[in-house]
């Protein structure tokens, strides 16, 4: 077996595992890594301007294209910095690898200057890491990682690299090595077949469709099934997309904050629902007893630590999504010839437009609400958008009409601000030929807004639109009605004419900006900055106290704007 520099070595094996682009720092503990890397022929590397904006491109880039994400950073603070992405991509199932360089095995434990043991911190937010010793261990370590990072649940996974263990050599032959194998449980036949005899018993089914169709690419199946079946389909927020907007079984999306009426509605009325590829997360669910109150449910997952741990389950399928959809599918194409809709089925479209929420303000300060209905009317259903936390994301999830799964991507478990605009980043360079747009707000954007260097500095043209009101404004309508009218520390303007000027901000890194007061000029800013072809920021100040819809259980949202008239129940 011949021998080779271990770096080198490592690079060949990201190079073999399909990786393009990772996203990183130089420093000095990894510069042996980045000496290899800077001679691969098959990988770009983009220089980020902070290791959290690295990680979160990198989980960008890993959501796009279904692929292990990868970055790299330094000893010591680099890997401190990292465990907000880990956090993130392992809340949201999504593969990613930190590669840090560490000091001498020899500082072990004694304090070195940038020494700590990131691999200790970074086990709660991780799949597995690695402290690697032995530069012989350097081929079978990335090798189990990626497996890692994929099988089962996917997740993040850490390896830090002493810089001696970085100089060493290692036997490695790239002409007979290969991915490691890893498992893609299908499901027991027996539960899927009891499963599709449930949902023809049901009289009045849901279909839950999960973050983990999106993951697993299931939602093609999930939603043949739908259709054979004639039941309505919920989603979560982490689906979004995963069934047109527009299709007449989408009932809507489920949750006490990320909602929408027709969505709530439906699935209160249900009696049995199959959940496929979710957490029933807090967010969604709200009050258990409200949530699982005169229903049944089947909880297909990969996971099996998931199934009942927060819903009780009649059924569990420990299954990978698109396997199970697919038998699913195959089961009850077997059971039942195609069935027709039913009134209570037929009448979903109609449900939608008529408990749709109000988007068509004229005034000025721009209603926010308008700003998601020029969005929908002026990019097409090709459009990928990347969005984060607060209640321009809430707005989103329950305003933006999306029409393809991966078209919608946010970090729904973690929820870390700043996350959007280099997951953005990672999207589009996944995505050359989609136009890709970050919805997000004022005070978030500024969390990781330096990574507009990095998108100016490669040329990566993502559309950033700021929903602006001077607030953290999910912050503030939680101190307003949890605490009495609380208004403490969450206003960001110094005064009613000075906030922070994101115009010149877009400029100051060599991207393109635009503020927007007006809701009839929002479509020609967009096209301006979608035609300025390069990084651009369109500024939106919007009216500073609107509210977002939301509550504490599924029957209790609370609404601050006019809503149509209610109708009757689907019964």
């Amino acid at each position: 077996m011949p021998r080779m520099p271990a770096m080198d070595a490592a690079v060949k094996i990201l190079e073999d595992e399909g990786v393009d682009f990772v996203f990183g720092i130089p420093g000095s503990n990894v510069n042996a890594f980045y000496n290899s890397l800077s001679r691969s022929k098959k990988i770009k590397h983009l220089i980020a301007r902070h290791e959290e904006g690295a990680s979160h491109a990198a989980d960008g880039w890993a959501r796009a294209t279904g692929k292990v994400g990868v970055c790299v950073g330094t000893s010591g603070p680099a890997g401190t910095n990292f465990i907000t992405g880990l956090y993130a991509a392992q809340a949201d199932s999504i593969p990613i690898i930190a590669i840090t360089g560490q000091h001498v095995r020899a500082m072990e434990g004694k304090e070195g200057f940038q020494a700590m043991d990131i691999s200790v911190v970074a086990k709660p937010v991780t799949k597995k890491t690695y402290y690697v010793r032995d530069p012989e261990q350097i081929p079978w370590v990335f090798r189990e990682a990626f497996r890692i990072a994929k099988e089962g649940r996917p997740g993040p996974v850490l390896i830090d690299l002493p810089i001696d263990v970085q100089r060493g050599e290692c036997h490695f032959d790239p002409e007979i090595d290969s991915p490691l194998p890893y498992l893609t449980p299908a499901p027991d036949l027996r539960r899927i077949e009891r499963a599709v005899q449930m949902l023809l018993e049901a009289e009045n089914p849901v279909l839950l469709m999960g973050g983990g169709c999106i993951i697993s690419g299931a939602c093609e199946a999930f939603v043949k099934l739908a259709e054979h079946l004639q039941i309505p389909v919920c989603i979560t927020s982490m689906a979004k997309g995963g069934i047109p907007a527009n299709h007449p079984l989408f009932a809507g999306e489920v949750g006490i904050q990320c909602n929408q009426l027709s969505g709530n509605r439906v699935f209160l009325e249900s009696d049995l629902v199959l959940g496929v590829g979710c957490r029933f997360a807090d967010r969604h669910t709200g009050t258990l007893d409200v949530y699982t109150k005169g229903r049944r449910f089947i909880h297909v997952d990969i996971d099996p630590y998931q199934i009942g741990r927060i819903v009780p389950c009649e059924l569990g399928i420990v299954s990978d999504a698109k396997l199970a959809c697919e038998a699913l599918l195959a089961s009850a194409q077997s059971a039942t010839p195609p069935r027709s809709p039913n009134a209570r089925v037929r009448r979903i479209p109609e449900l939608r437009r008529e408990l749709a929420r109000r988007v068509d303000y004229d005034q000025t300060p721009i209603k926010p609400m308008r700003v998601y209905k020029e969005i929908n009317e002026f990019f097409d259903p090709e459009t990928i958008f990347v969005t984060c936390i607060g209640n321009h994301q809430i707005w989103a999830n329950q305003l933006m009409d999306i029409y393809k799964p991966g078209h919608f991507i946010f970090a729904g478990g973690a929820g870390p601000l700043g996350w959007d605009l280099p997951a953005a980043i990672g999207v589009k360079l996944a995505k050359p030929d989609k136009l890709v747009v970050n919805v997000t707000g004022d005070f978030g954007f500024p969390f990781c807004g330096e990574e507009l260097a990095m998108a100016v500095q490669y040329n990566v043209p993502v559309v950033v639109i700021i929903v602006n009101n001077g607030y953290m404004s999910l912050i503030r309508q939680n101190q307003k009605y949890v605490y009495n009218g609380l208004n403490y520390e969450v206003s960001l303007w110094y005064n009613d004419a000075n906030l922070i000027d994101f115009v010149k901000w877009a400029e100051a890194f060599g991207a393109y900006g635009e503020r927007v007061t007006n809701p009839d000029l929002l479509k020609a800013a967009f096209r301006r900055a979608v035609e300025s072809n390069r990084p651009a920021i369109i500024d939106v100040i919007v009216e500073r106290d609107t509210d977002v819809a939301m509550g504490n259980s599924l029957d209790a949202i609370r609404e601050f704007e006019p809503l149509p008239e209610r109708v009757p129940a689907l019964r």
